[in-house]
């Protein structure tokens, strides 16, 4: 079994969410208790997908989350670096348009995107801020950006629970419904060391992006990043 490590080399990342893909989406839902659908609700309000409206999902896996933009009547791409991962979406969601890329080189012309989004996926990758400028390269002027990522939750008491889920029970759990516990192991590892709120954000901004801001979701558990890329003048 191939498990990225925290250098997170892509060949390594893509290998490991191929390995994973197939029972990726339901040990989601496990893990998180659910909560992953009520986080993707609040993903697609922010981005607020309607008729003729371009959208670019970053690290969309399977294309859950894609399909409900296009459902909305986005004109949407999904893009992973795992071949995997699309192939079981190509066949849940044969709607969608998938494209293998990495998100620090987007094989995607300037000014394309309406909204250029990721969720749970710029931790995995080797050079988030130079994803950052690749997305605000692709993303119209005027055009929005949303992040939705695992972040620290505020309140200390349960912040301390938190870690403890992480580290002892977590590991349980995926190694029960999972078909690759140790990629697991690396979800620990890279959530714990993801910057927390305000530091993620200032790195949103000095990648250019204007009108940066976030807000906690389930206590802080996961934060969801709106900016929106500058109107030159």
């Amino acid at each position: 079994m191939k498990r990225a490590t925290l250098e997170k080399v892509p060949a390594d990342v893509a290998a490991m969410f191929d390995q994973v893909s197939s029972k990726y989406d339901r040990t989601n839902f496990i893990l998180t208790f659910g909560l992953i659908d009520v986080w993707r609700v609040a993903t697609r309000e922010a981005i607020a997908p309607g008729p003729g409206m371009s959208i670019l999902d970053i690290a969309a896996g399977t294309g859950s989350s894609s399909v409900t933009y296009a459902t909305a009547g986005a004109d949407v791409v999904a893009s992973d670096i795992s071949e995997g991962m699309m192939e079981k979406g190509r066949l849940r969601h044969p709607e969608l348009k998938f494209v293998q890329a990495d998100a620090t080189n987007l094989p995607f012309e300037d000014d394309s995107f309406d909204v250029t989004t990721i969720s749970y996926g710029l931790r995995n990758v080797n050079d988030p801020d130079k994803a950052l400028r690749e997305m605000l390269r692709v993303t119209k002027p005027g055009g929005k950006l949303v992040v939705t990522e695992f972040s620290r939750p505020t309140f200390a008491p349960f912040r301390r629970a938190y870690r403890f889920f992480l580290a002892d029970v977590l590991p349980t759990i995926a190694f029960a419904v999972s078909s690759d516990a140790e990629a697991y192991d690396y979800l620990v590892e890279s959530i714990l060391s993801w910057p927390r709120q305000e530091v993620f954000a200032k790195r949103i901004q000095e990648a250019g992006w204007s009108e940066v801001e976030y807000r906690n979701l389930s206590n802080g558990v996961v934060a969801l990043h709106r900016a929106t890329k500058p109107i030159e003048r």
